[in-house]
């Protein structure tokens, strides 16, 4: 049988080619760039033959390169699943998860019980604090934040797209000074969350109002929290279509009969090695389906 090459050199090999960065591959191998280059080094010298180009800083596979990876990336994908199955304890799979409250509530926690019947061996830990995606491999496995775009050297999969709704409680929508059409802003105060700062930009510039400028604009990093006051009449808040069609609160309403996408969704992200972990492995296979209808 022909010698081989370091296992710890074709990982290495294969992070950099599906990553496209010494720095993203060494972090999501624990290394240093210089210890994680000199192992892909070590594999074109193994070889005779170089594995990697140089182009506008970023490195691009040769194309000796590409039929490596075509060749040996399943399998070395087989080999990490196998030691995980056996190294993992089969009674229990633990996922930790940072997710936003809202999202929690609405969307996850009334399917927990299908998962569970699903797959009973798994379990969540459920953590919503800020900051989720800076904290995917320490302390997180995967992270459902709400953003525009997701750092691409994460995987990451869109959970549905939404609209933009104005939601306000019904007190603002009655009486002579009501809410009626959207210049009638001009005269409340309007509603932001910090993971959607520009929100009501993109709302009045759909509708040509870009001069529009209402009293003031609180922020909130909690969504359950804005709804609360929305519902309260404290001011009109820049929030997705399911987060009033989940509420269900018969105290809001949405304002004005105006189609404008939102640029923000929910996402799943992890870290790419991640997804070979079991655990992340059955919790994205059944949520991501879930928004995909």
């Amino acid at each position: 049988m022909r010698r081989l090459p370091p296992l710890t050199a074709i990982e290495a090999f294969v992070q950099v080619a599906r990553l496209g960065s010494i720095k993203a591959a060494a972090e999501e191998l624990a290394l240093s760039s210089p210890a994680l280059s000199r192992r892909v080094q070590a594999l074109e010298r193994f070889l005779g033959r170089a594995l990697f180009s140089r182009r506008h800083q970023a490195l691009v596979l040769t194309e000796d390169g590409e039929r490596l990876l075509r060749q040996i990336a399943p399998a070395i994908d087989m080999l990490s699943l196998a030691i995980d199955d056996l190294s993992t304890n089969q009674d229990v799979l633990r996922l930790r998860l940072g997710i936003l409250p809202l999202f929690a509530s609405q969307k996850l926690m009334p399917h927990l019980p299908a998962l569970r019947a699903r797959h009973p061996e798994l379990h969540l830990d459920i953590d919503t604090a800020a900051h989720s995606l800076s904290r995917l491999g320490e302390g997180l496995d995967v992270a459902i934040p709400l953003a525009r775009e997701i750092d691409p050297a994460l995987y990451s999969r869109r959970l549905g797209r939404n609209r933009v709704y104005p939601i306000a409680g019904r007190k603002l929508t009655e009486g002579p000074n009501a809410i009626r059409t959207p210049e009638d802003l001009a005269r409340t105060t309007v509603l932001i969350h910090r993971d959607m700062p520009e929100t009501f930009d993109v709302f009045r510039n759909a509708l040509g109002l870009k001069s529009l400028e209402p009293i003031a604009i609180d922020h909130f990093d909690s969504g359950q929290l804005m709804l609360e006051a929305a519902a309260g009449g404290l001011g009109v808040a820049f929030m997705l279509d399911s987060h009033l069609e989940d509420a269900d609160d018969p105290r809001l309403v949405r304002l004005f009969d105006v189609e404008v996408e939102s640029p923000y969704s929910y996402w799943f992200a992890c870290r790419p090695r991640a997804l070979e972990a079991r655990p992340v492995r059955l919790f994205h296979d059944w949520l991501v389906p879930l928004f995909e209808t």
